[in-house]
């Protein structure tokens, strides 16, 4: 599930980051928008459970 979420995640930085960028020819800065920032911040977090099964 987690591996899930971080999947769309990713893709709503994409797409934000295709929708932002445009025909326009303004260049956006990653850094600086509010929108990537946590995008990037959700797509980096490791997953809740630590990653391990318990062994039993």
């Amino acid at each position: 599930m987690a591996a899930a979420t971080r999947h769309e995640t990713r893709a709503l930085l994409r797409a934000h980051l295709a929708a932002a960028q445009g025909r326009t020819g303004y260049r956006h800065l990653t850094r600086h928008c509010p929108v990537c920032h946590r995008l990037l911040r959700l797509a980096m977090e490791p997953p809740a459970d630590g990653g391990a099964a318990p062994r039993g």
